[in-house]
């Protein structure tokens, strides 16, 4: 049975609802790097990650050097989930054959990561990833997985678990999103994971938009540690095409995340709450 981080040593009581707005994917593209220090520096979200691969990582990491009190992760990458805009890995695709497909870069799906990629070639691209975002002067405050593809099997998880402990960061698991992946029974009684992981749903943003079941989340919100995913950038033609044929997580999607986490009723909203702000660095104090 995996251990909920031991709050009460960070000087929190039980009953205190603790959330990290946690914004992924900065590095992904110009829009993407901009979106993102902007909703920072409006003080709603807490924490942010890094992808390494990607055409835009030098922006983005020397933001972080310049600004090293973000609360900043590792975005571990290993798909390329967009139908024309491609990266692959850092390491040279020969390197790491089992990761990408027949044109070098990172395969588009999940199921083909799982499928394919060989474990060892797996530690060795993140390996060379995190050493990337270090030598750029990122000081990370934990790692976590693009498209939780490092939950899809025990092999993967033990290599996310290896990984944690090399560099001696936390690492970010949920119960539920290995539910998700479908790997639902791989957690060990060492392993510390989050109490709620809350996203949006491509039905919500395309009926009454994201910022209803947003509003309804923080409303729902339960005393522990939570999470919200987002993904904000700015829906401009850089974006579009990014996002070409994938609404979800797509463009519109993510102008929807910048626009409400940067909304004073959304700060508010937690104030009015007394929902408490977390961010990687101090759960370090909390591990088990």
């Amino acid at each position: 049975m995996a251990n909920h981080y031991d709050l009460e040593r960070l000087g929190y009581s039980k009953n205190d609802t603790l959330l990290m707005i946690h914004a992924d994917d900065a590095g992904l593209s110009c829009s993407e790097n901009a979106a993102t220090i902007e909703v920072l520096k409006k003080g709603i979200v807490s924490s942010y990650s890094i992808m390494v691969p990607c055409p835009w990582f030098g922006d983005i990491a020397n933001f972080a050097k310049q600004h090293p009190h973000y609360d900043c992760g590792i975005h571990l990458t290993l798909t390329c989930e967009w139908k024309h805009y491609k990266f692959g890995p850092v390491l040279p695709y020969s390197e790491v054959p089992s990761l990408v497909d027949e044109l070098g870069f990172f395969h588009a799906k999940r199921e083909q990561v799982k499928k394919l990629a060989k474990p060892e070639e797996v530690k060795k691209e993140l390996k060379a990833q995190i050493d990337r975002a270090l030598n750029a002067g990122i000081k990370p405050t934990h790692l976590d997985s693009h498209m939780y593809t490092l939950g899809l099997t025990k092999e993967l998880l033990e290599v996310y678990r290896d990984l944690g402990k090399e560099y001696k960061l936390p690492i970010f698991l949920s119960d539920q999103l290995l539910k998700d992946v479908g790997n639902p029974d791989s957690l060990q009684d060492s392993d510390n994971i989050v109490h709620e992981v809350h996203i949006g749903n491509f039905n919500a943003m395309n009926s009454s938009g994201l910022g209803e079941l947003y509003t309804q989340m923080l409303s729902k919100l339960t005393a522990g540690l939570n999470v919200i995913l987002i993904h904000p950038a700015f829906d401009n033609m850089e974006m579009k095409l990014v996002c070409v044929d994938h609404p979800n997580f797509g463009s519109q999607w993510r102008q929807m995340d910048f626009d409400f986490f940067t909304n004073p009723n959304t700060a508010a909203l937690l104030k009015e709450r007394n929902i408490k702000p977390i961010t990687w660095r101090e759960l370090q104090g909390a591990i088990h």
